[in-house]
């Protein structure tokens, strides 16, 4: 691309078009998406409901100021919060953990804020300072002051929790950071020592909410009870949205004029949200569950024996596969695509897998099947080379 900043390394092929979770590269090659668009589209690329709700309001208008209520988003919200909490919505997850961060400070009186190392929350200022992964942070100090990283699943953590602390701020599944998953004894130990402290607990579900582990909300798995809650991704199925949830006793700290946004809450997007969440029932959070199930049991029989795989993690259709050093795992994903799968990766050399959570069990098996074979064959190449 000749007329865009260079600011992403990108793959050598363009995604034109996609139906069901399949999607297509301008010279027409078919690919079976493992991806979502980074945990985007859990719904797939033709889903009439979301289609057919956006095309909807689209006749209507497409966007109105904050200036003017809006009974779309009072829906959408009471959908989405939880029993207790009120909405703000914005326009990805780095506004919403800016939005969190924000509030957190301006609720509690205070400034200094907990977070963990290889966690990730954004790319603005904000939501930045509070990504533990320096890589990210080179080239762009000063960072906002007055926040500090402890070892995500170290008990010793825990002693850093006080009621000096305006937050804390945790994935329950760290995504970018590896799919590390949380244990949940020592989440619960976080939660229960925020809370002794006066300090408030902010769980960033952007990547791990909306489904994505097989419950609502990642946190649901262990019976947190967080104060603020940031999501985005698979809110609007690839429109942008995001949201920032809190309880409803912090409404007194973001009152008018303390925070904005020209876009968020566009009515367009929230259309894409309201059909997201109407789909998003308990049936259907089973189904995710059941076919991860499958999934994880294919895992562990065809991959994880493999030479080249030192782990597996993850929690629904939230996938880690940890490789050895004796594979880089950008070429596994080019070995991938070029058999027409589609996969990332995360911190420390992992294959990372978001399959869209409508994918038929059937496909989601066969995915498996491909990255065992080729894992399979890397494996083989390895050790021919270490004899």
């Amino acid at each position: 691309m000749e007329h865009v900043f260079p600011t992403y390394a990108q793959y050598p092929m363009e995604i034109v078009s996609g139906h069901d979770w399949h999607l297509v590269d301008s010279h027409h090659k078919s690919y079976l998406d493992f991806t979502s668009g980074i945990g985007v589209c859990s719904f797939g690329y033709s889903n009439d409901w979301i289609e057919q709700s956006v095309i909807n309001q689209l006749g209507k208008v497409w966007h109105t100021s904050n200036l003017y209520p809006s009974s779309l988003q009072d829906e959408v919200a009471a959908s989405l919060c939880p029993a207790g909490m009120l909405a703000f919505f914005c326009n990805s997850g780095t506004e919403a953990n800016e939005a969190a961060f924000k509030l957190a400070r301006k609720a509690t009186g205070k400034g200094k804020v907990l977070a963990f190392n290889n966690g990730f929350h954004g790319r603005t200022y904000g939501s930045m300072s509070l990504t533990g992964n320096p890589d990210i942070q080179t080239g762009f100090k000063p960072l906002v002051p007055e926040v500090s990283f402890a070892d995500y699943n170290d008990p010793q953590a825990l002693d850093a929790i006080n009621e000096g602390l305006a937050a804390v701020i945790l994935e329950v599944i760290q995504g970018e950071g590896g799919v590390v998953n949380g244990n949940g004894e020592w989440l619960q130990k976080v939660a229960a020592k925020c809370h002794d402290q006066g300090v408030l607990l902010i769980i960033d579900e952007v990547q791990t909410g909306i489904g994505r582990t097989g419950m609502k909300f990642a946190f649901q798995h262990y019976d947190l009870d967080p104060d603020i809650i940031t999501c985005a991704k698979a809110l609007g199925n690839g429109l942008p949205i995001g949201a920032m949830l809190g309880k409803k006793e912090l409404a007194k700290a973001f009152g008018p004029g303390s925070h904005g946004t020209t876009f968020g809450g566009n009515k367009i997007a929230l259309a894409s949200a309201k059909a997201v969440l109407e789909q998003l029932t308990p049936k259907f959070l089973a189904e995710v569950q059941e076919k991860s199930q499958a999934v994880f049991a294919a895992i562990h029989k065809q991959i994880s024996p493999l030479t080249v795989v030192d782990s597996v993690s993850g929690l629904g259709l939230m996938i880690g596969i940890h490789l050895s050093a004796a594979v880089k795992v950008e070429d596994v994903i080019g070995q991938l695509q070029e058999n027409g799968l589609l996969t990332l990766s995360a911190k420390h050399n992992t294959l990372r897998l978001l399959p869209p959570l409508v994918m038929s069990e059937a496909d989601l098996l066969a995915g498996i099947d491909q990255i065992a074979a080729v894992l399979a064959k890397v494996a083989a190449v390895s050790e021919s080379q270490s004899v």
